[in-house]
């Protein structure tokens, strides 16, 4: 029995006579998945073909005695005529994988990968007298691979966080270049549901795409509005016959399109995202592969889609917060700057000040002293705006306001009235808000805003009535209350120099970050200071503790330390002062202090220092070359022993060194992880691969740097550091 491999030899080489040879082409090839044409002579006459040939090259199965040129004229510009005549003439066999054809006639072409053999057909004398073509057609398989491809390219666009218009848009064009006959539309739903929205069209005409955009869903509208509103895929197959098209036949006409096959997008939460449409230029139902690639696809714009409103709702989530945060940051910020004030009137107008231009234009407060009304505050942006408060009649028309808002102990706004037609606006204004000032169950002033351009919305009025709330009670309250805050702040300001000196031969820089909104008293410090002999004394610590008790334990610290080292010339009788002071204090509770403390001299080449450290975070030494070193030298901390045992470290400083003093609310800054940022973090953010800068200056900025890419801007601790650069 022969093999089949044996039989296509024979088919090639030896062949009978023609009626023979025809038996041997249909018992070979009539029922093969392969394509097959034998063709005669110089012509290439097609002398037989199975099924497969007629099928994928669109002809006739009845026609063959024909030349394959004039058979099937558009291979000739394609050089399959001239690959043909090459095996004929030479007898060499040709072979090609992936070929490209585009078959069909004019205006209804499609174009076809295959994989040819051409094969030179001897006769029973040896000569060529023809040319056998065995080809598989391999166009799903090029359509598939390049479908993977398009896929992976918007899969990597969409984790690469690309605009979903660009994604939207790529998708369709990709459709489009490997089904040139189909148009992608897709359409996104609106926030509420009910419209759809452009997504992308490229290839539809701008008209059509301004027309369908914001098109209502419903049961009757078009495709894509009905297979949103359905949930399920509609396939328009003639246009122009369809009643769901009825209200939009003409625009259909006009963009060319005569078909339209919609696919709901649907999200992970069976919500609904979209339409993924495929448009056809003539009336045509879908094949199998057009309604794979429609599915394919709409997941495809489903993840794309998804992924764009998370991130829209995250960036929306950011800025609100961001909002949120700026909104409480003015009024922390106003807040605390009206209860500094110390007395009732400059509380006020401290109140009018401060509103304006942020929240208006233009702000008045009253307030109702014997019975009757007394401005005792106005703030305005702009000089013209000043003189409109000063126009006829209009103090009159904000002070019947202010009684109106004084009787009834609410806030009071034109937007509501004048939109039924009730009080007009006051003249020369866009709007206004008169919100009560109240304490203690009464109403005894109101803050008045004018809008001169955008009226005022309900975000300004929100702001105004916190900010009136919180400065009411402040004024209400103004001695004893104002008192207390100011002494909060005159302690916090205690531990602090109010500037660095100048010292000759060094650059000195120090930074300080209250813990949270830096609203309460710390016992972070520092404090550089002159003391005779041509030395200067200086140190950071950090009292155990936060409150008045730190503050004023960090205030005797301070003092202590400048007064001993006026007298005292040794780094650890000073030291030893600043524990005695700490644990003969008549303070109930124990304070435990770490401290560093130095005395600087400086020469004409260098600076030289005595440091000793109290249990505090170790100093570090940054060289001009970048290397950085630990001083580990340690003493116990202050206020735990009644006797202090250390002794100094001995440093000099050349050019370009520095020292660097922080407090540990640097060190133990924590990452969202839980780790500290710790002492080996700290000497890293100096290291030439990281810090750039050399100076003073530059090595805080590498600390902040350092501290808020690692922990993030806010800090659950007070944060110090004291830089000291030789120059």
């Amino acid at each position: 029995m022969s093999t089949q491999s044996d039989r296509l030899g024979a088919v090639t080489t030896h062949l009978r006579s023609p009626p023979r040879r025809s038996e041997e082409y249909e018992d070979l090839f009539d029922q093969a998945p392969v394509i097959f044409a034998a063709l005669s002579g110089p012509s290439h006459l097609l002398e037989a073909a199975n099924p497969a040939f007629f099928e994928a090259f669109g002809r006739d199965r009845g026609r063959i005695d024909v030349p394959l040129g004039e058979l099937i004229p558009e291979l000739a510009p394609q050089g399959v005529l001239d690959r043909l005549d090459e095996v004929y003439r030479t007898g060499t066999a040709y072979r090609a994988r992936a070929g490209r054809l585009v078959l069909g006639v004019p205006g209804a072409e499609r174009e076809g990968f295959f994989d040819f053999t051409y094969e030179p057909r001897r006769d029973a004398y040896g000569e060529i007298d023809g040319v056998v073509v065995i080809a598989v057609e391999t166009t799903a398989f090029h359509h598939a691979q390049l479908l993977a491809a398009e896929q992976r390219l918007l899969l990597e666009q969409i984790a690469g966080d690309a605009p979903l218009g660009d994604i939207l848009t790529g998708m369709a064009r990709a459709i489009e270049e490997l089904s040139p006959e189909l148009i992608v539309s897709v359409l996104l739903i609106d926030p509420e549901g009910r419209h759809l929205l452009h997504g992308t069209g490229p290839s539809l005409p701008a008209f059509y795409n301004d027309a369908i955009d914001g098109v209502e869903i419903g049961p009757d509208v078009g495709s894509c509005g009905t297979a949103a509103y359905l949930r399920e895929p509609v396939i328009v197959t003639d246009i122009a016959t369809d009643d769901r098209w009825k209200n939009y036949r003409d625009l259909a006409e006009r963009a060319e399109v005569a078909a339209c096959w919609s696919t709901p997008i649907m999200g992970t939460d069976d919500r609904l995202l979209g339409t993924f449409a495929i448009y056809h230029r003539i009336p045509k139902a879908p094949s199998d592969k057009d309604v794979a690639l429609s599915g394919a696809f709409a997941r495809i714009a489903a993840l794309a889609i998804e992924r764009h409103q998370a991130m829209e709702a995250e960036r929306a989530a950011q800025e609100r917060e961001k909002a949120v945060r700026d909104d409480l940051a003015f009024v922390l910020e106003a807040s605390t700057a009206i209860t500094r004030e110390l007395h009732y009137a400059d509380c006020l107008q401290c109140l009018a000040r401060l509103t304006v231009p942020t929240l208006a234009p233009l702000c008045t407060v009253h307030v109702l002293e014997d019975a009757r009304t007394r401005r005792i505050a106005v703030a305005a942006a702009t000089r013209a705006d000043e003189e409109l408060l000063a126009a006829p009649g209009m103090q009159d028309e904000v002070e019947r306001a202010v009684v109106r808002v004084l009787a009834s102990g609410a806030t009071e706004t034109d937007h509501a009235d004048v939109a039924r037609g009730g009080r007009p606006a006051l003249p020369g204004v866009t709007g206004y808000v008169s919100v009560p000032l109240g304490a203690r169950g009464r109403t005894f002033g109101v803050l008045t805003l004018l809008a001169t351009g955008p009226p005022l919305d309900g975000h300004a009025i929100a702001l105004a009535e916190e900010l009136a709330r919180r400065a009411a009670s402040s004024a209400d309250n103004a001695h004893q209350f104002t008192d207390r805050v100011q002494l909060a702040r005159d302690l916090q300001a205690g531990l602090l120099p109010p500037e660095l000196p100048t010292i000759p031969g060094a650059e000195l820089a120090a930074s300080y970050h209250p813990a949270g909104e830096g609203l309460d008293v710390g016992g972070d410090f520092y404090d550089v200071f002159p003391l005779p002999d041509n030395r200067w004394g200086l140190m950071i610590g950090d009292v155990c503790g936060r409150g008045a008790l730190a503050a004023t334990t960090t205030g005797m610290v301070r003092h202590t330390a400048r007064a001993a080292a006026r007298l005292l010339h040794d780094p650890a009788d000073v030291v030893a002062a600043i524990n005695d002071a700490l644990t003969g204090s008549s303070v109930g509770e124990d304070v435990f202090v770490s401290l560093v403390y130095g005395e600087l001299r400086h020469s004409a080449s260098h600076l030289t220092l005595d440091l000793i450290r109290a249990g505090h975070v170790p100093p570090l030494v940054r060289r001009a070359d970048g290397t950085v070193e630990q001083l580990a030298q340690s003493g116990l901390l202050l206020g735990v022993a009644p006797a202090f045992d250390g002794s100094p470290c001995h440093l000099v400083l050349c050019p370009g060194d520095s020292l660097i003093l922080v407090t540990d609310g640097i060190t133990e800054a924590r990452s969202a992880a839980g780790e500290f940022f710790d002492e080996q973090r700290l000497a890293e953010a100096f290291l030439p691969g990281h810090s750039t800068s050399s100076g003073a200056a530059g090595l805080i900025e590498s600390i902040n740097a350092a501290v808020t890419a690692f922990a993030g801007p806010s800090t659950p601790d007070d944060q110090a550091a004291l830089v000291l650069t030789a120059t």
